[in-house]
């Protein structure tokens, strides 16, 4: 009986993972030049990708691969080389960061500094996909054009020593006819001109879980 019953679980595991995917469709006004996953993705992945955070607190639509970004904008949203505040700083492939990195402006500080939300950048507590919310982005770069920025690790509880390489930022101006996208808060509403930008943790896995148990009540 035991033999039947595992030949039975092994059958079935083995047809669920040779069973293709359902595509989750994209929303409609959305920029889906990649063909990755959408809404559903922060639930189904193993931890909390850059991509959908930014997706979520900027309003800007698009998905697939941070360093597919910049290239998707075109034609749909307006782009730059200046910070604003709801904008996506698109961070380009360099050293272990292979697909890139995408975060949104909250505040913009002074000519050379930045607040940023974003999720998977520092690991917190020894887990990865974690949200940082409000931290710190100071441009390095020589000409101040934002080509270059180091950013808040956590770990060390300052920014890195990494002078990131960034593409620009990608405005939730839509230039293509369509319905731009309605961004979540962005700023932090305890934060004050003046104060020191303190980052904010979150255990975006504890949310999800909490809300699919809350789901099922």
């Amino acid at each position: 009986m035991w033999g039947q019953s595992s030949k039975f679980i092994a059958g079935t595991a083995l047809a669920l993972m040779a069973a293709p995917s359902l595509a989750t469709p994209v929303p409609a006004g959305a920029v889906d030049l990649g063909g990755r996953v959408a809404p559903a993705e922060i639930d189904s992945l193993p931890y909390l990708q850059c991509v959908p955070y930014a997706r979520q607190v900027s309003g800007i639509q698009i998905y697939g691969d941070a360093w597919t970004w910049w290239g998707q904008a075109e034609g749909h949203y307006r782009r730059g080389s200046r910070p604003k505040v709801g904008a996506v700083m698109a961070f380009q492939p360099f050293g272990n960061m292979r697909l890139g990195h995408v975060a949104a402006v909250s505040r913009i500080i002074d000519s050379r500094t930045v607040l940023l939300r974003h999720s998977n950048w520092s690991p917190i507590n020894g887990r990865r996909g974690q949200v940082e919310d409000d931290v710190r982005a100071v441009d390095v770069s020589d000409a101040n054009d934002w080509s270059e920025v180091r950013v808040w690790y956590d770990p060390i509880q300052s920014l890195g020593g990494t002078a990131w390489p960034v593409t620009g930022f990608i405005y939730n101006e839509r230039i293509d006819g369509a319905k731009p996208g309605r961004p979540a808060v962005l700023l932090n509403a305890s934060y004050r001109a003046g104060q020191p930008a303190e980052p904010k943790r979150r255990d975006v896995i504890g949310e999800i879980i909490a809300a699919a148990q809350t789901r099922k009540r």
